[in-house]
């Protein structure tokens, strides 16, 4: 059987202001295509600038399209939908909730009739927070803090998980643990994502498949198949033989090295 398409982007350009109001027209991305099935986690990966954060402001319904169009569970998207959930750089967890009451909070805006502190615990346990459920996020460290916005964004139970450079901002060794329990975590949960980073050995440890996206307008110039096993066990996929000749790929892609401004 066909495993479904989760998120599927359809000739999708996007055009930021517009002659009418003396502002510059600004082409972010332009006749970008790609289709995510069920399961699949796939990163985009380009220089800075290229439209990679906007495409998941138009996948998540935040952006409208300016052309094409934009699919979630084959729903075309036109408006900020449920199905999707954010994890972004920033935690942007609610210093005065506790972590479980952070967790909960999608829940309950969805006014949502499951029990929703089992839920957070649960989440929260497959999480390794077990011992901080009641803490606030100023007692816990940046790592803790982003498994706590993991967590929280598995509790929606979305279909698709959009993430943008979500460790970004910690520091190497806790950026693999957390790699770590996000592609365990991925698996266990069967969850679908799209996964924005600058970081080509996380981009080839977590994913099935990785876009390189060009210098803006952004459009896809490459799609690289990861072909190394444990894609559900990160540390161990990073050690792989693999790993080195597909960086070299992607340097190569996005051309790095060739020039002095990077």
């Amino acid at each position: 059987a066909m495993t479904r398409t989760v998120l599927e982007f359809k000739n999708v350009t996007k055009i930021f202001g517009s002659k009418r109001r003396g502002s510059t027209e600004v082409t972010a991305i332009k006749d970008v295509s790609f289709a995510i099935k069920e399961g699949e986690i796939v990163s985009i990966i380009g220089p800075s600038g290229c439209g990679k954060s906007t495409c998941l402001n138009l996948g998540s319904g935040l952006d409208p399209v300016t052309a094409g169009e934009v699919y979630v569970d084959g729903e075309r998207v036109t408006k900020p939908n449920s199905h999707v959930a954010f994890m972004l750089q920033k935690d942007l967890l609610l210093p005065w909730r506790t972590i479980r009451k952070n967790v909960e909070l999608g829940l309950e805006i969805q006014h949502s009739s499951i029990d929703r502190s089992a839920r957070a615990i649960d989440l929260l346990n497959k999480c390794h927070l077990t011992g901080f459920i009641d803490h606030y996020p100023h007692e816990l460290s940046g790592g803790m803090r982003q498994r706590a916005a993991l967590a929280r964004t598995l509790a929606v139970n979305p279909s698709v998980l959009l993430m943008d450079e979500p460790f970004s901002a910690l520091d190497a060794q806790t950026k693999m643990v957390l790699q770590q329990d996000l592609g365990k975590t991925l698996a266990e949960t069967g969850k679908t994502a799209l996964f924005i980073t600058h970081d080509l050995v996380e981009a080839i440890a977590l994913s099935d498949r990785v876009l390189v996206m060009s210098q803006r307008p952004g459009t896809i110039i490459e799609e690289i198949i990861i072909d190394i096993p444990d894609r559900d066990n990160p540390m161990q996929r990073r050690k792989h033989a693999r790993v080195g000749p597909y960086v070299g790929q992607l340097m190569d892609l996005l051309h790095i090295g060739e020039t002095e401004d990077a």
